[in-house]
């Protein structure tokens, strides 16, 4: 049972130089620093044991998301652990409904918390952005805080939930007209046969997989052609390029990936929101050449319909459209899914409001029958998703077909759990947990600005 009022909320800004290496370039993102705002909940408990939460960022604007996770400490401070998970959907919806937060300009909120640095003028929410961003550090650390009382990895204690403490979980509001609490219940109700077999086959044969770390957009050639090969020889079958910065290159490219991994692997691709919707037609005729299963964020995020015109225009080439990772909310999801705007579902375990709002937002998959492919492509995004597509898989759609896990292999070493590939596959976690705590030394060491690492880079930057 969860137990302990909540005494101190902290969080910090850590970031990678992940940029020097051009790990996790696109053809929008083109320098990024893999970075978090993580967040420590301790309680009163006598057991000590504390939450760990992350958001995942891109480096510049981590500390704003820091800024706004002070602003809700006092929705979580003298909080009873108990009280929270006992209305998971209350205090869900107090941290997302704050009459002013969710309204507020940042320039107030740069007067709060005296972060001069802080300029952004546009609204912070509601339900959207860096708000919402802050909620979900927030309420992973609630998660991870909660499974460790518990002693069970946190994919487990959500697996074994009943339908009704789960359902309830979720703030339905905004999404009633696709998805009731009745329907939610009726579907974790009618997948509890067969759970014990589908939590023994992920014990067995885990999750499968798709790796995207061998063709980051700012890799050379020799590098891609090293990492495949290395991929290949580990039993990788799935493989993600990203494209859409320059189409020649995306035709090199794309055919040097090809013919590397053959012509019965696997290929993914993702432009990252590059283009405009007859770009995106166009671009993508030119590569079907090379057989992609999707592409990936081929607009804007915001597009719906787009989304859907993007759908049209590929179906007769055999390409799928998948998206999800920048998706502010479960609105957009449910419009997404009623537009028929995608063929593969991704959902992030930061961008949205932490695992209640991917609750419903897996649900509402399930119900239009659509397979959740889930983004991790990020500091910690592994570590956490892997426990809501094994939930989801054991639970929710009780089926793997055209259904896979992103995978990227960096900086895993920086978490005391860090994810366990085998075969290609995510195996279930076993530590209690959320799999969100990292390591002491590499939040000392990785703090912006202070931490080792960042003191001697800006020194050389001459900051």
């Amino acid at each position: 049972m969860a137990r302990g009022r909540v005494t101190r909320l902290t969080a910090c800004d850590v970031r990678f130089p992940t940029s020097l290496g051009a790990h996790g370039s696109d053809a929008m993102h083109t320098d990024p620093d893999y970075s978090t705002a993580y967040v420590t909940l301790e309680t009163d408990a006598e057991d000590g044991l504390k939450g760990y939460g992350i958001t995942f960022t891109l480096g510049k604007g981590t500390e704003v998301v820091v800024c706004a996770v002070n602003a809700l400490a006092p929705h979580v401070l003298n909080k009873d652990l108990g009280d929270i998970v006992g209305d998971f959907r209350g205090f869900y919806r107090q941290l997302t409904s704050d009459s002013q937060l969710r309204w507020k300009h940042s320039s107030c909120l740069e007067a709060q918390t005296s972060f001069s640095c802080i300029l952004l003028p546009n609204q912070i929410g509601p339900e959207k952005g860096v708000v919402h961003l802050a909620t979900a550090a927030i309420l992973n650390a609630v998660w991870d805080l909660w499974a460790k009382q518990e002693g069970k990895a946190f994919c487990t204690l959500l697996c074994w939930q009943d339908p009704r403490t789960l359902s309830s979980c979720i703030d339905f509001r905004y999404i009633s007209d696709v998805l009731t609490e009745e329907e939610a219940c009726e579907i974790l109700q009618k997948n509890q046969a067969g759970k014990k077999e589908r939590e023994a086959q992920m014990l067995t044969q885990g999750y499968p997989a798709y790796t995207t770390s061998c063709a980051w957009l700012g890799y050379s050639d020799d590098r891609l052609k090293q990492l495949c090969t290395e991929a290949l020889k580990g039993g990788w079958t799935r493989f993600k390029v990203k494209v859409g910065a320059d189409m020649q290159d995306d035709v090199r490219r794309c055919g040097l990936i090809r013919d590397m991994i053959g012509p019965e692997k696997t290929l993914m691709m993702d432009a990252n929101q590059r283009w405009d919707v007859p770009e995106a037609v166009e671009w993508m005729a030119r590569l079907a050449e090379f057989k992609p299963l999707w592409i990936e964020e081929p607009t804007s995020p915001d597009d719906i319909l787009g989304h859907a015109a993007i759908s049209r225009a590929l179906a007769p080439l055999g390409i799928g459209v998948a998206t999800g990772e920048q998706c502010h909310n479960r609105v957009i999801f449910k419009q997404l899914l009623q537009a028929r705007a995608l063929q593969f579902l991704q959902i992030d375990s930061c961008r949205l409001g932490s695992v209640n709002e991917n609750l419903s937002v897996l649900l509402m998959a399930k119900k239009f029958g659509i397979p959740v492919c889930p983004h991790a492509g990020g500091v910690g995004l592994c570590e956490l998703v892997q426990h809501l597509i094994i939930f989801d898989f054991i639970s929710v759609s009780a089926s793997l077909e055209n259904r896979m896990c992103e995978y990227v292999d960096h900086l895993h070493e920086h978490f005391k759990y860090p994810v366990l590939i085998q075969k290609a596959c995510y195996l279930p976690p076993k530590d209690a947990g959320y799999s969100t705590e990292m390591k002491e030394e590499s939040v000392k060491k990785y703090q912006y600005p202070d931490g080792d690492v960042w003191r001697k880079l800006l020194a050389a930057q001459g900051k």
